[in-house]
């Protein structure tokens, strides 16, 4: 139902309106009756109306001061002004305050019945919309780990090209200046039993931090998080803030799965090599820390020359430097399977449509790509253009759709998903040297 704040201080007024509300558009409205200005703001800060119908002459507090009070606690309220004098006076104010209708008393019945259809028409399309827009921010957190999660590994393995690493940080709103790398290694038992959950507390954590975080998939015992670091205006480091950082995730981690984590971080680079050169630093400095835990940073491992052995925390250094040979080999084969998945749901997804209007944008939003890096993987992939990749499965139809010799040239053209039967026509011969006209005189003759 829709609220309805009728604020007039006189009680016909206030009746007639209720009254041809009700008959234009019933089961609608909740009704609330104001008989002056005091009365409608402590209303709505009661009820909180949908829509205001406001008198501009009440005796105490005046329409418009009303309004502008009413205004600060239902900012998206809808106004209608009601006055018996020329309301180019009020005009300025009142659009000052979003007021988009008034009525002139007196007003006809049919004037007051076009308002209300015109507010409650509106008020529908912006739910729509916010509905909408809500139901695109929903698809959007469900795809953004999935980028992040692939800008990561564009990162780390640097096995694409530096566009596509850069469209990926765009669709992101993720710039590749300045930033390091975090990792986090898990001892083997932790990762088999808390694996998913573990990587569900990482990425909650990371993203309350104020500096901009990709977060990866957890890929052989260790997850990466990769921070955009703004240079300070006092021109220091970043480093304390990182490793404070670190020291708050292993407790935490410590605190809700028992695990004692390895946390090394990269040193500040720049663009997206440095990113990586941070990462391969944060690898290294995780191998730096005993069996008991803790973080390690890069930076300082170099700055105190050769390390020892006793650095490396015995036998259970050689184990956590053993893991990062398997953890590249993996994070490798994890881009290969994903890149194969994804290739095979395009295939499908190109398979049950390519006789209809099928779009590279539309394949590339199945897949959660964007629709560059989608191109540009297919064709590495294919070794085809998504555009030539349908036009062969069309051919391919038609020419069996011939063979068959049930169906004309001009329904073959529409079954395949072409609408102009003469650009059918040429397409075809295009990729086969006949036309098809040609093709299916000459069938009999290559049998």
């Amino acid at each position: 139902m829709i609220r309805l704040l009728i604020a007039d201080d006189e009680p016909l007024e206030r009746e007639g309106l209720e009254w041809i509300a009700r008959a234009a558009l019933p089961d609608t409205f909740e009704f609330y009756h104001a008989e002056n200005g005091r009365q409608a703001i402590a209303l709505a800060e009661e009820r909180r109306p949908h829509i205001v119908f406001m008198d501009i002459n009440m005796p105490g507090i005046q329409g418009l001061a009303a309004l502008r009070e009413i205004k600060s606690i239902v900012p998206d309220m809808q106004m209608v002004l009601v006055t018996a004098y020329d309301y180019f006076a009020y005009a300025q104010e009142a659009v000052s305050l979003g007021v988009k209708e008034y009525i002139v008393k007196p007003a006809s019945r049919e004037q007051i019945e076009a308002t209300l259809r015109r507010i409650v028409a509106q008020m529908e399309q912006d739910r729509g919309r916010r509905e909408t827009e809500l139901d695109l921010m929903h698809r959007v957190s469900q795809l953004e780990p999935i980028v992040e999660n692939e800008l990561a590994l564009s990162l780390m393995v640097d096995q694409v090209q530096a566009a596509d690493t850069e469209a990926l940080s765009d669709w992101l709103a993720f710039p590749l200046d300045r930033g390091c790398a975090l990792i986090a290694a898990f001892p083997k038992q932790s990762y088999e039993n808390y694996g998913k959950d573990m990587y569900i507390a990482v990425r909650s954590f990371a993203k309350t931090h104020p500096f901009q975080s990709v977060v990866s998939s957890l890929i052989d015992r260790h997850m990466t998080v990769f921070f955009r670091l703004p240079v300070p205006s006092d021109g220091g480091s970043r480093e304390e803030e990182i490793e404070a950082f670190g020291n708050k995730l292993a407790a935490l981690l410590l605190r809700q799965f028992g695990v004692t984590v390895s946390i090394g971080i990269g040193t500040t680079q720049e663009r997206a090599a440095g990113f990586r050169t941070s990462y391969f630093e944060a690898v290294f400095a995780s191998t730096f820390v005993g069996n008991e835990g803790g973080v390690s940073l890069f930076e300082k491992i170099a700055r105190s020359g050769e390390p020892s052995v006793t650095l490396l925390g015995g036998s259970g250094g050689v184990e956590q430097r053993s893991y990062v040979v398997s953890a590249l080999q993996r994070i490798r084969e994890e881009r290969e399977r994903r890149t194969v998945s994804v290739l095979d749901r395009a295939k499908q997804y190109i398979a049950d449509r390519f006789t209809s209007d099928i779009s590279l944008e539309e394949a590339a939003g199945h897949v959660h790509l964007h629709p560059q890096y989608f191109s540009k993987l297919f064709k590495q992939q294919t070794g085809e253009s998504f555009t030539d990749y349908v036009t062969r499965l069309r051919i391919e139809k038609a020419k069996a759709l011939i063979a068959s010799g049930s169906f004309s040239l001009k329904e073959i053209c529409f079954e395949v998903g072409y609408k102009d039967p003469n650009y059918f026509s040429r397409v075809f011969k295009k990729v086969t040297g006949f036309t098809p006209t040609e093709y299916r005189e000459a069938r009999p003759n290559n049998q």
